[in-house]
């Protein structure tokens, strides 16, 4: 198979994204649909596409953001009062649809919706048309937020997600070509969150739904299982810890080079968003473990 290789800039601006409606995908999934000329030049690349939403504090009627957002917007961003700035969290492009002249009209994101959520979840469940939000989200399509790039070389595909991964998991799945291999877990909290996948793929998808008796966790559901030959891509995203410990499995014990592994920690129990983005400015990205 082909794909495009990975940029060497960052082509990315903010947008202001308008609530246009909202659906119920399962209990822990809801989508909501954004448009509005806010969304004007924006470009997803597909795949894990991932943009940084701002969502405004209760009581505000949209975010506060930095002016100077596309310099050093991070520094600029915490800079700003606590109670003031947005709250900052990394979300997926589950889809975008164009116009026929090519602009961008409607984007998709689920959000996974959790009992004890923080304000991203109380903020997507109580969202209603016309709520407002802003993103720093990419004006062209190949951009470095698009990290699932399998090699030329690619044989098969190694997914796993969580439910926070999941829709990046099934829009990866989507834009792989026909007939190539995919051994794909999709862990959920229930079983009402399965979903139905398309994908041209000739793609091997187990779900681990966590209210079920007797499912595996993650690291065990793929330790047990017979993978395919060939030179292999992985893909695996979700809570932090899980996914050091699939990346140790995979690169370890089953001698997969850590180079054709893309390992991402959408979260970490007991830590925020913000926390985690420090953390990541301050740790190098290990080795091998």
């Amino acid at each position: 198979m082909t794909t495009a290789a990975a940029p060497g800039l960052e082509p990315f601006r903010l947008f202001r994204l308008t609530v246009l409606r909202t659906r119920r995908l399962g209990p822990s999934m809801l989508r909501i649909t954004f448009g509005g000329p806010g969304l004007d030049g924006f470009a997803s690349g597909g795949r894990d596409q991932s943009l940084s939403l701002f969502l405004p504090h209760p009581g505000q009627p949209e975010p506060v953001v930095p002016v100077d957002i596309e310099g050093n917007w991070f520094g600029a961003w915490r800079a700003l009062p606590a109670d003031v700035r947005a709250v900052l969290r990394s979300y997926t492009v589950r889809a975008q649809r164009r116009t026929a002249g090519g602009s961008a009209t409607e984007v998709d994101i689920d959000f996974a919706l959790h009992e004890d959520g923080g304000p991203a979840c109380r903020w997507a469940a109580a969202a209603s048309p016309g709520d407002v939000l802003k993103a720093l989200g990419p004006a062209v399509e190949d951009n470095t937020a698009v990290r699932f790039r399998p090699p030329e070389d690619t044989d098969w595909v190694l997914i796993w997600a969580d439910e926070t991964a999941l829709p990046a998991a099934t829009a990866a799945l989507e834009w792989l070509p026909a007939r190539l291999r995919a051994r794909v877990w999709l862990e959920v909290p229930y079983t009402g969150d399965r979903m139905t996948v398309d994908t041209a793929a000739d793609a091997r998808i187990d779900w681990l739904v966590r209210e079920e008796p007797g499912t595996p966790d993650a690291v065990e559901a793929v330790r047990a299982a017979e993978l395919p030959e060939g030179t292999p891509y992985v893909w695996i995203a979700g809570e932090a810890s899980t996914v050091r410990a699939l990346r140790r499995h995979l690169v370890r014990e089953r001698g997969i080079d850590r180079k054709r592994v893309t390992f991402v920690g959408y979260w970490r129990r007991g830590l925020s968003e913000e926390q985690l983005r420090e953390e990541a400015e301050a740790t190098p990205t290990p080795s091998d473990d």
